[in-house]
């Protein structure tokens, strides 16, 4: 169950403005309601400010009224209060300043032992432009003789699933070259096995 913000300072609040029970406030914020009875005795949070929860709108006051009828009911957090799941977005990925130099060394990594990656593939896996990839490749970046092929997930450019997933579409999209079509098709030779009596 969700709890509120500031549980604590919340059932300070609910305990000094409402007449719920020990139990509901104890429920709603998640404390043990030995916990809230401290509390309404001046022994814990003696100096804690309450955080009013209708302001904060964790609550609303209709909420407030239908527990405080019935000692039996529960606390509901509010709708509003629980935040929206955090829904990934396809836009450019961010990455702290510090890591920013060690971009060129991951993208020399993948274009000397993964051919098969398209820019486009590379550019999404460690978060750099087609130009920056290209200047790499063709030797012509402004700090080439710096550069050196490190892994991106050692890095911290990218999480290894996602490299593995990115080599794995890769690998689906790329068509068998000549000599490995030929190695394909072949049946395998079946090697002879002499017995000791074939040797006498």
């Amino acid at each position: 169950m969700a709890l509120p913000l500031m549980p604590r300072a919340t059932a300070v609040w609910l305990e000094q403005n409402t007449s719920l029970t020990f139990e509901q406030i104890g429920d709603f914020c998640g404390l043990h309601v030995l916990e809230v009875q401290a509390i309404a005795d001046g022994e814990a949070a003696t100096q804690m400010q309450g955080l009013d929860p209708v302001a904060a709108g964790q609550l609303t006051l209709e909420e407030i009224e239908r527990c405080q009828a019935d000692p039996g009911l529960r606390l509901r957090l509010a709708a509003k209060a629980t935040p929206a799941p955090m829904v990934k977005h396809k836009g450019p990925r961010y990455t702290p300043i510090a890591k920013r130099q060690d971009k060129p060394d991951a993208i020399a990594w993948a274009l000397k032992t993964h051919p098969e990656l398209s820019d486009g593939m590379i550019s999404k896996l460690i978060g750099t432009t087609k130009p920056t990839i290209a200047a790499v490749r063709d030797r012509t970046h402004w700090n080439t003789t710096n550069i050196k092929p490190r892994h991106p997930v050692a890095l911290g450019l990218c999480t290894m699933a996602e490299l593995d997933a990115l080599l794995a579409r890769a690998n689906r999209n790329r068509k068998p070259e000549a000599g490995e079509a030929a190695e394909e098709a072949a049946p395998p030779t079946e090697e002879l096995v002499t017995s000791e009596n074939d040797i006498d």
